[in-house]
C-alpha cells in the first residue's frame, strides 16, 4: 500500500511507516478508525450506570458455529438480544426497552476459538407508554441465570428452523448456559476495552515475542490468574489460530438495538439532554476525562531517531501491486511478456514445455 522509510544519517537507523491497508483483520492497522469510533460512542453515552453483558456459546456449538459462520452469527445475535429485551421488559426488572451496544469477539486471550458476544447497556429503559423507566436497583439489571436459559431457549428454536442442529448433542439444551452481567460504571471503560476489537482481530504485532526455528511465541494475560504469560506454537497452527478468526466478507460484528438504534437517535438526544440538566443541577464534581486507547496517544514523531535523537530522511515507498516476494522487484517492473517469460524457463520448468502453434514462437494457451 506504499508509506515512508526514514533513515538516520548518523547511526544508519531505519524506520518504515506503511500506509493502512483498512482490513478490519489486519494485525497493525485499525488503530486510528478504532479511536475515533471510541470517540463517536462516547457521544452517545448517558451519564446513567452502566451494564457489561457478555453472552457465550456454548463448547458443543462451536463446531457447528465455525462451519456456518455468518448464518450462526447472526442467530447469535438475534436471540441474545430478542432474550435480553424480553427479560428487561419485565416491570419487576426494567419495565422497558433497553439500548444495546453488541460486539461480537470469537477469540480468547491465547487465540483459541470461543465466541461471544458483549452488550454494553445502560441502567434505562424505554417503556410502552414512551415513558423512561429506570430498574428498582441500580447495580442490578436483569438475572442472568433467568436470561441464560430464555437465550438458550431462543437459539434453540432459530436452529430448528435452519437444519443445522442435527448434529448437536441432545445434552446441550439441558446443561446451564454461561452469561455474565456485571456494573461498569460510567460505560467509559468499558468501551476503550471494546475498541481496538472493533478494527483489529484477535492479536496486535507487538504480542509477538519471538519467531525462531519455524516457531512463533506471542505473550497474553491469562484470564483466570490475570498473570501474563507466553504461548509457542508451529507456525502453520499459528497462523490457523489467527485465521479462525477472520469474519465472512461483510459481516457486521458491531450491532446497536432499541434506545441506540437510528430510529431513537432524535429520543436518545432528547434524553440526553434531560439527564444534562439533572447532573447540573447536582453539586459539581470532577467530571470524567475521555481515556484513549493504548499507544494512540501522540507517539514520538516518526522524523526523530529512536536510537540517537537526529532527524532521520525520509523518502516515500511506492505500492507495491503484485504480491510477490520484494527481493523479485525489478523483475515484476520488467516489461516481459508472459508467454516469452514461459518460454524462457520451459527447461525449468517440463510443465511449462507446451507444443508450440503453427507459424508462430509462443507456447500455446494453458
Amino acid at each position: 500500500m506504499g508509506g515512508q522509510v526514514f533513515t538516520c544519517t548518523d547511526c544508519g537507523t531505519v524506520r518504515y511507516s506503511y500506509h493502512s491497508c483498512r482490513n478490519r483483520h489486519c494485525p497493525l492497522c485499525g488503530q486510528g478508525d478504532a479511536q475515533r469510533w471510541l470517540e463517536q460512542q462516547h457521544e452517545l453515552l448517558l451519564p446513567l450506570p452502566y451494564f457489561l453483558i457478555t453472552f457465550t456459546l456454548p463448547s458443543e456449538l462451536r463446531e457447528v458455529a465455525y462451519r456456518h459462520q455468518r448464518q450462526l452469527y447472526a442467530l447469535f445475535f438475534r436471540a441474545s438480544a430478542s432474550a435480553l429485551q424480553q427479560l428487561a421488559a419485565d416491570p419487576r426488572f426494567v419495565g422497558g426497552q433497553l439500548g444495546m451496544l453488541g460486539v461480537l469477539q470469537t477469540w480468547t486471550r491465547d487465540l483459541r476459538y470461543h465466541p461471544h458476544i458483549h452488550y454494553l447497556v445502560p441502567a434505562i429503559g424505554l417503556a410502552a407508554d414512551g415513558r423512561f423507566c429506570r430498574p428498582r436497583n441500580p447495580a442490578f439489571l436483569v438475572p442472568v441465570q433467568a436470561l441464560a436459559v430464555l437465550f438458550r431457549a431462543k437459539l434453540r428454536a432459530a436452529l430448528r428452523q435452519t437444519g443445522y442442529s442435527g448434529g448437536i448433542p441432545a445434552a446441550v439444551w439441558t446443561q446451564p448456559w454461561v452469561v455474565d452481567c456485571r456494573p461498569v460504571g460510567s460505560g467509559a471503560a468499558a468501551l476503550k476495552y471494546l475498541a481496538p476489537y472493533i478494527f483489529r482481530v484477535a492479536l496486535s504485532n507487538n504480542r509477538i515475542v519471538r519467531l525462531a526455528d519455524d516457531r512463533v511465541t506471542f505473550r497474553y494475560v491469562d484470564g483466570a490468574t490475570h498473570q501474563p504469560k507466553t504461548c509457542t506454537l508451529p507456525a502453520l497452527a499459528f497462523i490457523h489460530r489467527f485465521v479462525q478468526h477472520v469474519l465472512p466478507r461483510g459481516f457486521v460484528k458491531v450491532r446497536f438495538y432499541g434506545l441506540f438504534s437510528r430510529r431513537y437517535r432524535p429520543l436518545l438526544a432528547q434524553l440526553r439532554a434531560q439527564l444534562a440538566l439533572k447532573v447540573a443541577a447536582e453539586p459539581p464534581s470532577v467530571a470524567p476525562s475521555r481515556p484513549g486507547l493504548p499507544g494512540l496517544l501522540p507517539a514520538p514523531a516518526l522524523d526523530r531517531c529512536p536510537q540517537c535523537g537526529q532527524v532521520m530522511q525520509a523518502r516515500p515507498l511506492a505500492p507495491l501491486r503484485s504480491r510477490g516476494p520484494p527481493a523479485a522487484l525489478h523483475t515484476r517492473h520488467r516489461q516481459v511478456g508472459l508467454y516469452s517469460a514461459c518460454w524462457a524457463h520451459r527447461k525449468m520448468h517440463p510443465w511449462l514445455a507446451l507444443p508450440l502453434q503453427q507459424g508462430g514462437g509462443a507456447p500455446q494457451a494453458l
